[in-house]
């Protein structure tokens, strides 16, 4: 009797593990939903629909962008890693979503073990960006009226890479202002054109269109060298703040135990978006962002990253006692 029970649950398990098999190798064959955890018109929330776009196209499915807002993120975020792992409820996520978070939130999942990185998508450095009406011009004006008016200048904070990076200048120029947190990036740069708020340091994609309309003014980049899409910023180093280098990077993954061949699949259509000329020239030319290399585009290579980036701001955050608001 025994051995019967035991060949029917062998046999049980065969026919799951074979059912598994099948969809995966069917994947997709209904509508696939990307989760941005920001608000709509954010820079996250840009780049997961101009490539998603093109993803749709060889998967032969559509994918709708789902905005799941709040706590720098982690609501939405926690809402993939609980989903079902069949591919059809992936995560778009970056620097401060899938690293910085973990430092400073007790996160309900883990950032490392309950996702499958499907691919790297972009990486680019912040725009130091103010109010048209501070009356600093360059970036060591813009330092010196922050010191000449501690406290009284605010700084909107969309997400965790906002609050680290206003953490950080603050502690390499000796500055101080307030850091006004907001659901997202659009709404915060929306506030900061209105003269809200004074400041932001924000992603290429949402603050180079705002630069060239003249709607905002902008300082340096956060690189050592100069961004392709705005070469008249100087960067950092050129504008006096040598080493304030700061790079936001925005990649994909699925949950945890999602199956290879739809990790593959995934993967295989990120690496086909960001190769077509016109996503090319969106994304670089108009958003400021850096395609990585094929060799950066794998699942295994973005685990890599992810994990080293952990390593090296996971100590700062935590010394510097940076949590959330």
């Amino acid at each position: 009797m025994q051995k019967l029970i035991l060949a029917v649950v062998l046999a049980a398990f065969g026919m799951s593990a074979s059912a598994q098999i099948l969809n995966a190798q069917a994947y997709p064959t209904r509508t696939v939903t990307m989760n941005v955890p920001f608000a709509a018109g954010g820079p996250t929330d840009t780049i997961a629909r101009v490539v998603a776009q093109r993803m749709s196209t060889s998967l032969g499915q559509s994918i709708i962008i789902e905005n799941v807002t709040g706590a720098d993120g982690t609501i939405g975020v926690g809402r993939v890693a609980r989903a079902a792992p069949d591919g059809y409820l992936l995560s778009i996520g970056q620097w401060s979503t899938h690293v910085l978070n973990g430092a400073a939130y007790a996160l309900p999942y883990d950032l490392l073990k309950d996702f499958e990185p499907v691919a790297l998508l972009s990486t680019n450095p912040l725009v130091i960006v103010t109010y048209k009406g501070v009356p600093a011009t360059n970036l060591k004006e813009l330092i010196d009226w922050l010191k000449a008016n501690p406290e009284r200048a605010a700084m909107g904070v969309g997400s965790m890479a906002h609050r680290v990076s206003g953490v950080y200048f603050q502690n390499l120029t000796g500055t101080r202002f307030t850091l006004v947190p907001y659901r997202g990036a659009a709404p915060a740069m929306q506030d900061m054109m209105a003269g809200q708020i004074q400041l932001m340091f924000d992603q290429a994609a949402t603050s180079l269109p705002l630069v060239r309309a003249g709607s905002t003014r902008p300082y340096a980049v956060t690189a050592a060298t100069r961004l392709a899409a705005a070469p008249d910023l100087p960067t950092v180093d050129e504008a006096g703040l040598p080493g304030f280098h700061i790079a936001v990077w925005t990649a994909l993954w699925a949950p945890r135990a999602t199956p290879k061949p739809i990790i593959d699949r995934l993967n295989a259509a990120v690496v086909e978006a960001v190769a077509d000329p016109a996503v090319r020239k969106r994304l670089t030319e108009e958003l400021g962002q850096d395609i990585p290399t094929p060799a950066q585009q794998t699942p295994e290579a973005l685990y890599a990253y992810q994990k080293a980036e952990i390593e090296k701001w996971w100590p700062l955050i935590k010394s510097a006692n940076i949590r959330p608001e």
